[in-house]
């Protein structure tokens, strides 16, 4: 992992407030948790279909990103950003939702495959390159029958409201403790 050089953390979602508060969105709920937390706001970017906040973590120079395409669509934004700030794909952070994880868990780890996420695919399919990490947002399956693809569309309900609180503030931790801390160590953090 390089010393220098910014992150580029990237915040899952689709844009809008119909999504704003669905289980698809949980990785743009966490990037707006982080730029609350360091006191500071998104703006659109001039260069790409997004809204971003420069800061720090760390010491690190930080890119908090969301995305203002849809989901299928992520891989636009986050190339055009990481050329926009020279960010090499090790020094990229995708948030995203996961349905294989409970609710409030998190998984981290680096490169993969995408287990048919959009989000996911889009930008392995724009960067030409899966090697990037990912905090996996632990969302649950969902009950019964009910079709993945609806679940993942829904608000979470108000009986989940404190998982979801755990769930941001421990992607935020995460975010910070791969940055400053580096994969092995906080995958002993939260993939036990």
């Amino acid at each position: 992992m390089s010393e220098n050089g910014a992150w580029l953390v990237v915040g899952l979602g689709n844009p809008g407030p119909t999504y704003a508060s669905t289980r698809h969105n949980i990785g743009a709920m966490v990037i707006d948790a982080l730029v609350s937390q360091n006191s500071e706001k998104l703006t659109r970017h001039k260069r790409a279909l997004a809204d971003v906040c420069e800061t720090r973590i760390g010491g690190a120079q930080v890119i908090l990103v969301k995305p203002l395409s849809y989901m299928n669509e992520s891989g636009g934004p986050v190339k055009a950003l990481a050329k926009f700030y020279k960010v090499s794909p090790e020094q990229i952070i995708v948030l995203h939702d996961e349905l294989d994880i409970p609710l409030a868990a998190i998984r981290v780890k680096l490169g993969g495959g995408d287990n048919g996420h959009n989000g996911l695919k889009s930008i392995r399919s724009t960067m030409g390159s899966g090697d990037w990490f990912r905090i996996r947002l632990g969302i649950g399956r969902p009950p019964g029958q009910q079709d993945p693809a609806d679940f993942v569309l829904r608000n979470f309900g108000s009986a989940e409201s404190t998982d979801v609180e755990i769930l941001k503030s421990q992607g935020c931790e995460a975010v910070s403790a791969l940055i400053t801390k580096g994969l092995v160590e906080t995958q002993n953090l939260y993939n036990s």
